[in-house]
């Protein structure tokens, strides 16, 4: 299945319409932001796990890349409250799971072959830095052969070309 898969286009989604589905096991749901094949793909989504869910363990052969955005995420390296970045490089595996439940931004398969540094950040305890344009601040996450993955945070009425 392909969604939004046309990274030359702009597209639009709207939390108020997006529609949960569900993942391959009981309580953990997603709303596909964008995806490039079947179940294992290149996708990214908003991850649901109601209280008490859990995946299988299992492997991500092209990374994962993980923003915990409500709850607590859990896997073998620890609990992750909100505010939390990780990155499981390719060949990581484990068996997440959430006591109290929680959101999550996923990013699946778009990692270089060789990046193979895993990170736990807690964002919500790092600094950061004020941007090149006025109303933007910084939190750099990672770097690997020119690519860059940060946080951005815009302050209201901020424009940016």
């Amino acid at each position: 299945m392909n969604f939004n898969d046309d990274f030359s286009q702009r597209a639009t989604n709207f939390a108020d319409t997006a529609i949960w589905q569900p993942s391959p096991l009981p309580g953990v749901e997603r709303r596909l932001l964008d995806r490039v094949g079947d179940e294992v793909a290149r996708a990214t989504s908003v991850v649901r796990y109601a209280p008490g869910s859990r995946f299988d363990a299992h492997t991500h052969g092209g990374g994962e890349e993980i923003l915990v955005l409500e709850g607590v995420f859990s896997d073998e390296t620890g609990d992750h409250p909100a505010g939390t970045y990780l990155r499981n490089p390719p060949g990581t595996r484990h068996a997440p799971f959430s006591e109290p439940g929680c959101v999550l931004l996923v990013k699946l398969w778009q990692f270089a072959a060789d990046d193979l540094t895993p990170l736990r950040i807690n964002t919500l305890a790092e600094p950061w830095r004020q941007g090149l344009v006025p109303g933007l601040t910084v939190m750099p996450l990672h770097e690997h052969d020119g690519v860059s993955t940060a946080l951005v945070r815009w302050a209201p009425n901020t424009q940016f070309n």
